[in-house]
């Protein structure tokens, strides 16, 4: 599911299904552990291991109980999801707590799940290894952890996503300022890491996610190479890419969605990730290569500026009026009322990668912050109203021409599969080297304001209760 509050197809959600901080903190670890620590996974510990614990309280909640069993098992769970040896008593004993704390506001506030809900969640949880929830009950149950203990682990989470879409949900507004200052270059967005990869997107709608996503899981044990993820790439993907296998070349790493980021960085050159469910369809992505990175690269750099010519040159006049649209305009929105009535191509604005500027225009550019103006060019009889409306650092140089040549060769005959499948459309809007979009940013600064907000909420709870050992 979507690492964004509002995933794709869920009305009125704020957190994706089966995902909470919780959850998050160790699946980042999970994903790339798993089928591997399944392997291994009867060194671990045994069912009559899982046995040894006692019914006895062990901790009191607010006068809810943990036992000792509950404990041992979530040790053994933990175990298996990959957390540090020498963590995991503690985060078995605080998550337990936690738990006990997140069912109680959820009484409090009269939310209940119902079975259907638990059991989605699950095998989404599942699904994260590449398993059905069958089969990750199986694997686990080797270690001597029993399926209540994942039911439990999974309800909290889910129950606790609940509480914090009603409680703050509605309290929670990205503006558009918010969004640029995040992709700005001030910001550091683009900074880091980078990696090389091939990529995969699959469109879904609603009505067919599962379809797609069953599609997804098949297509992703076919690949056993990057000829065969390019095949699979030109059959199925709709992002740009596909003309080029879904190759594409570096980007910095916070140019993936926050649900792939995790499973990227701890991927090896040649791995295949599992299907994620991101904003409009459902990635695969094949690692090429990764890389330390460092600042933020000049190619990755786009720039969105506006020029309103004004005649007269650098005529007193024209200096006059350039310093009167200044007094009236706090950003290149302002400048479409002053161009109003104005003769077409008065007001220019356009979004160009910085390696892509004219050299007038980056020389002037260079010195200037967001909605800043410059007044030091003309075009021929013309004073040229030069504002910068902001940089920002989510697109790679490699996506204009991406976009390029799927353009030129969208009128090209396609690829048709065995069984007469053609290719989907392709949206110019996918694809990784694109950078997110306004929609990714907004879901994902959401997720990050909830979770601050959720996160003090627990703290909240926690100081506010009773936690005795009996």
């Amino acid at each position: 599911m979507t690492a964004g509050f509002r995933p794709e197809g869920t009305e009125g959600g704020v957190l994706p299904q089966g995902r909470t901080e919780q959850t998050d903190r160790i699946t980042m670890r999970f994903n790339c552990l798993i089928p591997a620590a399944l392997v291994a996974v009867a060194c671990l510990g045994s069912p009559a291991l899982a046995q040894s614990g006692s019914f006895a309280p062990v901790i009191i909640v607010n006068d809810r109980a943990i036992t000792g069993y509950e404990f041992q098992q979530r040790q053994l769970f933990l175990r298996i999801l990959g957390a540090e040896p020498g963590t995991i008593e503690t985060e078995a004993r605080e998550g337990l707590i936690d738990d006990r704390l997140r069912l109680d506001a959820a009484a409090a506030a009269g939310i209940k799940l119902t079975d259907a809900q638990i059991a989605g969640g699950m095998e989404e949880f599942a699904s994260r290894a590449n398993l059905s929830t069958e089969q990750f009950l199986q694997a686990i149950g080797q270690a001597g952890v029993a399926p209540e203990t994942f039911r439990d682990f999974v309800r909290a989470g889910l129950i606790w996503r609940e509480v914090v879409r009603a409680k703050f949900g509605p309290k929670v507004a990205i503006s558009e300022a918010d969004i640029d200052r995040a992709t700005s270059v001030v910001a550091g967005r683009g900074q880091g890491p980078r990696v090389l990869i091939s990529e995969i997107l699959i469109p879904v709608t609603g009505g067919i996610y599962t379809e797609k996503a069953l599609l997804a899981e098949q297509l992703v044990g076919e690949i056993r190479s990057e000829g065969d993820f390019a095949r699979v790439a030109q059959l199925h993907s709709a992002a740009p890419s596909r003309n080029q296998g879904g190759q594409i070349g570096w980007i910095p790493l916070t140019n993936l969605p926050p649900q792939l980021r995790g499973i990227a960085a701890k991927m090896g050159n040649g791995q295949v990730s599992p299907p994620v469910q991101v904003a409009g369809a459902i990635a695969i992505i094949r690692m090429r290569g990764t890389s330390q990175g460092g600042e933020i690269e000049p190619g990755n750099i786009s720039v969105d500026y506006a020029e309103l010519l004004i005649p007269g040159g650098r005529s007193a006049e024209a200096l006059a009026e350039a310093a009167r649209v200044r007094g009236e305009v706090d950003n290149c929105d302002d400048l479409y009322r002053v161009a109003k009535g104005l003769p077409a191509g008065q007001l220019k604005r356009q979004t160009l990668m910085q390696t892509q500027l004219p050299a007038d225009v980056a020389r002037e550019i260079a010195g200037l912050d967001d909605r800043e103006v410059s007044t030091n060019l003309t075009r021929g009889n013309a004073l040229v109203f030069l504002m910068l409306c902001k940089r920002s650092a989510t697109q790679s140089s490699d996506y204009a021409a991406l976009a390029e040549a799927a353009k030129a060769g969208a009128g090209a005959q396609v690829a048709v599969s065995e069984s007469g499948e053609t290719p989907p459309v392709i949206n110019p809007d996918l694809g990784f080297a694109k950078g997110p979009g306004l929609a990714v940013m907004r879901d994902e600064l959401t997720n990050q304001r909830l979770g601050q907000v959720a996160e003090s909420y627990l703290q909240d709870l926690k100081a506010n209760a009773i936690i005795r050992t009996p």
